[in-house]
């Protein structure tokens, strides 16, 4: 495992810990990251008390039958920070968490789908926090696997949730 991915490791391993003392449910609506996310936060002792479940939605049809308004992909693309903020939204609800989080991107390579919304590296996240929901979209460097894609975004959407949790 590189240095890297032993920090946003740690990083997980704190915010999970202060989710438990603080008694916070968190959950996540993921594509771009594939639950890499959950498993982050799922990787300490105890996380049970704070996590009820996830969604990989990885395809459009998933992220719809989740709840996401088929209008904003649509309108929007499902590369948006709209859709990421469904996304957020949705999970939260179903869990009724306090903390959804959405995550929708290019991980590297164009979507033939999608080649127009498609632009590799570019993120979008939401975060629903006790009923509000703020939106993030950000470059990922080239990475040179798939991996390394989403431990770069997890570390950016960790160091989100902590300014967010103060």
């Amino acid at each position: 495992m590189s240095q890297d991915n032993h920090i946003v490791r740690e990083k997980y391993h704190r915010l999970t810990l202060l989710l438990i003392e603080r008694n916070l449910m968190i959950t996540t609506m993921e594509s771009a990251t594939s639950g890499q996310i959950a498993s982050l936060i799922t990787d300490t002792e105890g996380s049970s008390a704070i996590i009820r479940g996830a969604f990989v939605t990885y395809s459009n049809e998933a992220k719809i039958r989740m709840g996401v308004p088929e209008d904003i992909i649509r309108t929007y693309s499902v590369y948006s920070v709209q859709t990421a903020e469904a996304m957020a939204g949705c999970c939260a609800a179903f869990y009724n968490a306090d903390i959804g989080i959405g995550v929708t991107g290019t991980m590297g390579n164009i979507d033939p789908a999608n080649a127009d919304a498609s632009r590799p590296g570019r993120l979008y996240y939401a975060v629903y926090f006790r009923g509000k929901i703020t939106s993030y979209e950000v470059d990922i460097p080239p990475q040179s696997s798939r991996l390394l894609y989403k431990m770069a975004a997890a570390e950016k959407i960790v160091d989100t949730l902590f300014k967010i949790l103060g």
